[in-house]
């Protein structure tokens, strides 16, 4: 069973910035689409951004272009740098597949908050 595990969240003032980062317990990751989302309480988790396996990045359309996801395939992590953070953007942010998802991770909790 492969094994999520997210870290680098945290307490952030608005237009600050922070950089995510998860890990795979899986010797096949390079070999897989990654993406990294994010859930508030009440709510579905909601796609953020994805990476191929070719580095071909797509983002959700309300970021406009403040998040960057990559990927380092021998780390067997893939990355979300979070630029000119807003109020918005707190939630307990998650990585997984954008298809047929492992079992979740505990996720890393970011609250943007003056």
């Amino acid at each position: 069973q492969v094994q999520l595990v997210e870290s680098g969240g945290g307490l952030v003032q608005p237009g600050g910035s922070l950089r995510l980062s998860c890990v795979a317990s899986t010797s096949s990751f390079s070999n897989h689409f990654m993406a990294w989302y994010r859930r508030v309480p009440g709510k579905e988790h909601e796609l953020v951004a994805e990476i191929t396996t070719f580095d071909t990045t797509t983002y959700a359309h309300f970021l406009k272009g403040r998040f960057t996801i990559t990927r380092d395939d021998s780390e067997k992590a893939v990355y979300l740098q979070m630029d000119r953070l807003q109020t918005e953007g707190t939630a307990v942010y998650y990585c997984n597949r954008p298809h047929k998802r492992w079992p979740w991770g505990q996720g890393t909790q970011v609250t943007v908050s003056a």
